[in-house]
Parts: C-alpha cells; structure tokens; sequence
C-alpha cells in the first residue's frame, strides 16, 4: 500500500519536471543584450533554480570527465605522463582565463538564444569543480591494493566488470567526499560565472550569483541577506536530498572506516528504502537488467576479439597520429598565445611581475593563517569519532557556501580597522580556501591507527613529543593534499579579493587577481593572457619545485602503508 513517502516521491518527481520544463524555457529563450535582475524576494525561488541547474549539470559534465580522464592516466601505459603534467596545468589557470573563450565562442554559436551564455556560465562553473576530482579519482586507482587486482584477474572480469566492481567500488568514498568540495568550489565563482563583463559586454544571466553581485554593486543590505538565506538554503537543501544519502550508500564499499566512525545515517535514504515506489521501481530495473544483459554480454563478446586484433594492429600508429595531432595544436596555440603579448611593453611586464608578487605572498599568507588553526582543530575532530560524525556534515554545509556573498561584510569591517584591501584580501583568501586543509586534516588524523594512539599513551609521550613523532608524520601526505589544494584554491580565489564591486564603487589592489579582473572587464586580451600565463607558470612551477619533491617524501618516509 502506498504511504506518504510514496506521495512525496511522486511530488518531488513532478516539481523535477516542472523545474526542468522551467530551466528548459529559460534556455532556449531569445537573448537579450543585458539581462534585467530584479532583486524583489518573489524572484529568488526562480533564481534557485536557475543557479541550481547550472551547478548540477556542470557536475554532471564534471563526473564523466573525471571517470574517463582519470581512468586514462591510471590504466593506459605512459599516459600519466602526459595526462597530469597537462591537468595540473589546466587547474592553474584562473576561471576568468577560460571566460573569453567560451564566451565568444557559444554566443557566436547561438546569436540568438541564451544557450550560449548558458553553456559558458556551466563550463565556468565546470572548471571550479573537476580538477580535485579528477585527482581523487586517479589517486584512488593507484590506491587500489594488488591483491584485488589479482583477484579481479583471477575472476577474468572483463574491463567493464572490473570498471564498475572495482575501480568504482574501491573509489566510491573519496569520489563522494571530493565531489562535495568541488561542488562547493563551484558555487565560489557562482558571481563570477553568472554575472560577467567582457570589455564593453555586460552578460549577465539570471541566478543567485548574479542576484548577489547586483546586490553588492548597489550596496543593498536587504538583498544581501535575502541573497545569503537563499544560498544557504540550497546548500541545506543539497546536504539533506543528496548528499546525504549518497555518503550513506558509498558506506557498503568501506565496511571498516564505518565501523571506526560509527555509520551516516540519513533520514530520507531510510525512508526511500521503505516506500513501496522505491521497491516497485528497483524490481522493475533489476527485470530490464536481467533482460538486457545477456544478449549485450554476448553482442560484446563476439566484438571483442575483432576489436582487439584491430587496436593490436593500429594502436602504435593511432598513438602516432595522436601525438602528431597534439603537438601540432600546441605549437598552433603557442605561436597565437605569443602572438597576443607580442605588444606588451616592458614596463607592463614589470608591473604584471610586481603584482605577481603580492598576490603570491597573500596567498602564502593565508594558506599559513589557515593552518594555524585547522591543524589541531582537524585533529581534535579526527581523533574523535562521535565528533567527526556530528561536526563534519555541519562543516561540509559551511564551506559549500561561496565565500564571495559575504566578502561586503568582510571588506566593511577591514575599512573600519583601517586595514584596506591588501591586507583584508588576505582574510577573503582564507575563507575560501581553509576548508580543503581542515578536511584533509580531519581524514589524515583519523587514519592513523588507534595502536600508534595507545603506544603514545603508554610511553608517556609529552604533547610536544605526540605532535612531533605520531600527530604531525601521520597527518602529513594529507596535509600537503590539503595545502596543494588550498594553495591552488587562493590564487584561483584571488581575481575576486583583489577586485571588487562594493556599494557603487571599484575596490582593487596590487596583485595579479586584480589585473585579471581588470583586464576581463576592459577587454585587454593581450593583458589578460598575459597574467593568465604568468599565474599558471607560478602555479605549475611552485608544484613542480616544492609540491611533488613533499609529495615523494609523504609516499616514501610518512606513508602508513609504505
């Protein structure tokens, strides 16, 4: 018999699908030269749900694009080399960096509809989101003890079985965990990604990221914290018909860090379980699946061998031709991207190097503060099973919310210290970015082995003595994932400290961020690929120089499975 949770199934499909048809609309609506935001509260449940499909289909974009480049840097031989020295560069580029591409690109593509601007405000939102990822994803699969892999050889599994039962399987927990960080990475440049200006182009589109920029831009008090509920209440929202239930489901796939941490529970996960629509749709999908499967399995065994005779004879001179392809579109991009600083003069070289400067030691600055009071509070969280069970949803809700909504109230109170910019940039970089540390230090503190806890204990080790020969090795191969992606986070976070639209006027500083912003705004290309370049070369060359040598000492001397 079907109870409430089943008519509250039924409802929340209809509300799906009216909020699709909605989006839909939106979508393919004619385009408009400047988008007209109305800051009145009757429109901010329509804004929601614009912001909420944007950032939902760019994760959707952001997971396929993780399975299939991480997979190909894990399993096909050499192509890690290639692979990660290029993704390591396509996170250091700014999200501004990316934003003329693909703003002219798809407006020329949809002169007409708003699609375009649609589609470049989810790629935008996509590049704040995939890079951890992508990296979880490949780092677990390295991760993947060899006598599972055995095992799965032994069982001849073929790669599809070994795809779903394995690689997912043993990734589950840290794809669920690092998809909710880069979900919350990609509501930060939410006012980036919906409200953007390039040169003499305003495009706006309408959302809670645009809300909010219009509501900072006129210093309007009330739409600022009409603004800030209604993210907060999407980010509730997420956590409770989401998020929630998927950490509760991946818990199958760790059976003993569930019973270290105690199980996550979810009410709504429970519920779907015991209504009658779940189980009526579940035997329905196992009935498709046992139908299909069969005459698949046996389509793709006999297109195997075939297909595998083919790749054994191609696949040297397809890797050939693929090489080829790539140097080609890289030396054609190198010979445009030099093409573009070609009339730089050499005082905006130093001027560019200057500000390079100080946002690099803003950004130190602020990954240092964060870590003064991450390390022991992630610790204290970790070592606590009962409070890591009721305080890590709570933070992970907190640093889901996009800190550039509540920068006004931040740079308020830097101007009343008599502080300015400079230095209160350095406090809006760390609510961005101190989160990746403290997570990092709350799953490396809880991994350390209660054995090595009770020898500490036994041998009357001092705190000093704790921190230094059990705390501080155990945590740190996660600390410096932490660092690394707290680093990343600032300099990417930096081209809205830096540069900002407060109560009617600009409030910039020196530094990098600030000329990125600038130059998008002004449309200074040849400027804006210039700083682009020199962010990334600092990015890629302070990780090549300090972050992998740390990171073969953490795999070397700190590893716990080492």
């Amino acid at each position: 018999m079907f109870g409430w949770a089943d008519l509250l199934g039924l409802a929340v499909l209809c509300g799906v699908i009216y909020g699709v048809t909605v989006v839909a609309r939106e979508w393919t609506g004619p385009l408009q030269p400047v988008a007209e935001i109305h800051l009145e509260a009757g429109y901010l449940p329509l804004y929601f749900l614009y912001s909420l499909a944007r950032g939902v289909l760019a994760y959707l974009i952001s997971f396929a694009f993780t399975l299939v480049y991480g997979l190909a840097a894990a399993r096909i031989t050499g192509a890690d080399k290639v692979l990660l020295p290029l993704l390591d560069i396509l996170q250091s580029i700014p999200v501004l960096g990316f934003l003329p591409g693909f703003v002219i690109s798809l407006v020329h593509l949809f002169p007409h509809q708003n699609i375009g601007l649609e589609i470049a405000s989810v790629l935008m939102i996509f590049t704040g989101q995939v890079w951890n990822m992508v990296f979880a994803f490949y780092a677990s699969l390295k991760a993947i003890p060899p006598d599972l892999v055995a095992v799965a050889q032994l069982s001849k599994l073929t790669r599809w079985q070994r795809f779903l039962r394995l690689d997912l399987s043993f990734s589950a927990s840290s794809l669920v965990w690092n998809s909710m960080m880069s979900m919350a990475g990609g509501w930060f440049f939410l006012t980036v990604s919906e409200a953007f200006v390039l040169g003499d182009h305003d495009f706006r589109l309408p959302g809670l990221g645009s809300y909010m920029s219009l509501a900072i831009e006129r210093g309007d008090a009330r739409a600022q914290v009409l603004g800030v509920i209604a993210m907060l209440a999407m980010i509730v929202l997420l956590d409770q018909l989401v998020w929630r239930p998927v950490v509760a489901w991946s818990q199958r796939f760790t059976e003993e860090e569930a019973d270290a941490r105690g199980p996550q529970q979810s009410w709504l996960w429970e519920m779907v379980r015991r209504s009658q629509l779940w189980n009526v749709l579940s035997k329905s999908a196992g009935l498709a699946g046992r139908l299909f499967h069969r005459p698949l399995q046996r389509t793709v065994a006999v297109g195997r061998q075939p297909l595998a005779r083919v790749w054994a004879r191609t696949g040297q001179t397809g890797r050939r031709v693929v090489l080829v392809v790539l140097l080609v579109g890289i030396a054609w991009a190198a010979e445009r991207y030099v093409d573009l600083l070609h009339d730089l003069k050499a005082a905006e070289w130093a001027e560019l190097l200057t500000r390079a400067g100080m946002t690099f030691l803003r950004v130190l600055a602020a990954v240092a503060l964060a870590s003064l009071w991450t390390i022991p509070v992630g610790v204290a969280i970790g070592r606590n099973p009962r409070w890591s069970r009721a305080l890590q949803p709570l933070i992970q809700m907190v640093a889901s919310f996009p800190a550039p909504m509540i920068y006004p109230l931040v740079v308020a109170l830097a101007l009343q210290c008599g502080l300015g910019l400079g230095l209160g940039s350095v406090v809006l970089l760390m609510l961005g970015t101190q989160w990746y540390i403290l997570f990092n230090v709350i799953s490396g503190s809880s991994a350390i082995p209660q054995e090595l806890w009770e020898v500490a204990r036994l041998g009357r080790f001092s705190r000093w003595a704790r921190w230094r020969a059990l705390i501080l090795p155990g945590i740190f191969p996660s600390l410096l994932t932490g660092w690394i992606t707290a680093m990343g986070g600032a300099w990417n976070a930096s081209i809205v400290a830096e540069y900002m639209k407060y109560q009617g006027a600009t409030l910039s500083t020196v530094g990098l961020g600030a000329l990125i912003s600038r130059a998008t705004e002004t449309g200074n290309f040849h400027q804006l690929a210039a700083a682009v370049g020199v962010m990334s070369l600092l990015v890629v060359g302070f990780n090549r120089l300090v972050w992998h040598p740390l990171g073969k000492t953490a795999q070397t001397r700190y590893s716990l499975t080492a």
